[in-house]
């Protein structure tokens, strides 16, 4: 006596494999997306060979018409009186942690004065707090041209 397995091939093919791969990479995608500082301001920034990796809690923006912007986190920049400054970035010190000093990111224009960047700079060493210029990377083509 001959038993006999019921053994019938499906031939339709299962997406539900493929769509998990698809969502797994549209949320990396949209969380890898967050992490860009879109700025709101129209800051032509200059260019250097050289960045840093370092991630600033504070931002600072000079527009070309002088005018200074802060922002924190993820905020909007806001309008800031050049004299409330170093009161400002006193009270952004002290909420720092005991243990790290405030980094602060300066994204100037390039057709801001070199004083006015002076005079923010030295806010910054007043209140103890370290501020970092930000700058555009020079396009690899050009990198020659500034070494030498």
């Amino acid at each position: 006596m001959a038993l006999k397995r019921s053994n019938t091939m499906m031939a339709t093919f299962s997406m539900a494999s493929m769509t998990d791969v698809i969502f797994l990479l549209l949320i990396f995608f949209m969380v890898t997306s967050t992490f860009v500082f879109p700025t709101a301001l129209d800051v032509n920034l200059p260019q250097s060979t050289r960045q840093t990796a370092v991630k600033p809690a504070v931002r600072l923006y000079i527009d070309n018409t002088l005018t200074l912007y802060v922002a924190t986190g993820d905020d909007n920049p806001t309008p800031l009186d050049r004299d409330a400054l170093t009161t400002w970035l006193k009270t952004r010190a002290a909420d720092a942690p005991a243990d790290t000093q405030l980094s602060v990111a300066l994204y100037a224009d390039e057709t801001v004065p070199y004083g006015n960047i002076v005079d923010i700079l030295n806010a910054g060493a007043e209140t103890g707090t370290h501020i970092v210029l930000a700058t555009k990377p020079v396009p690899t083509s050009s990198v020659s041209k500034y070494l030498r």
